[in-house]
């Protein structure tokens, strides 16, 4: 799956807030977990909102987005219904698809670049796991993108009945980090779509970044 066109400033993007505690910071595998658990969770609350549709029918771009506790409690107050995805120390929040160019003031700015959490030794494992190329050297906010991008399109082509499970275990997802021949041996068993970048920021367009890995599909 491939989103290799410049985006449209009236374009639907959905917002995925980040939580970072500089002083307490979660590992960056269980942030990439939040963030993607927190898309996939913002979107099954509703799917058939017309925006979601638009959204989903589109590119359903979206903007990982960091904040201190202060400014996530704020984007909490702002969108009441939003459900908090929690990974170990990590929190995230996926928001509805809102247009690119007329987001909110308090979304709009929270920084997208730079955004980095320390690396754990330890392996956050699941049946379903995102599965990311780490040759790419990407940054914990880009990789977070892709690992979102990887959960919903797994979610569109996925079995109804492994989908009902997977929610019912809490929607468990794990994160594993291969190098190019590793990634791309193991891609050719992936769950759902294998990711392609639009190469907008961080890595050359046509990258191949991101995709589901389940050992209980059927």
């Amino acid at each position: 799956m491939s989103e290799l066109r410049e985006r449209d400033p009236n374009e639907l993007v959905q917002p995925i807030i980040l939580r970072i505690d500089k002083e307490d910071p979660s590992t960056e595998d269980e942030g990439l977990s939040a963030v993607a658990r927190a898309a996939v969770i913002a979107y099954l609350k509703d799917p058939h909102n017309p925006d979601w549709q638009l959204w989903a029918d589109q590119a359903f771009a979206k903007s990982v987005r960091r904040a201190n506790p202060k400014m996530f409690a704020k984007v909490l107050e702002l969108f009441p219904e939003a459900m908090v995805s929690e990974v170990g120390k990590a929190q995230a929040v996926g928001l509805p698809p809102l247009p690119a160019n007329d987001l909110p003031k308090l979304i709009a700015k929270l920084q997208v670049s730079g955004t980095q959490l320390p690396k754990s030794d330890e392996i956050l494992g699941s049946a379903l796991t995102i599965v990311l190329n780490d040759s790419l050297e990407m940054s914990t906010g880009k990789a977070a993108a892709q690992s979102a991008h990887a959960l919903f399109a797994w979610l569109t082509q996925a079995d109804p009945v492994r989908i009902e499970g997977w929610l019912a275990a809490k929607a468990p997802v794990g994160i594993r980090h291969l190098g190019t021949g590793e990634f791309m041996q193991l891609s050719e068993h992936a769950a759902g779509p294998v990711i392609q970048d639009a190469g907008r920021t961080e890595i050359e367009p046509g990258s191949i970044t991101a995709f589901v890995f389940d050992t209980q599909a059927g």
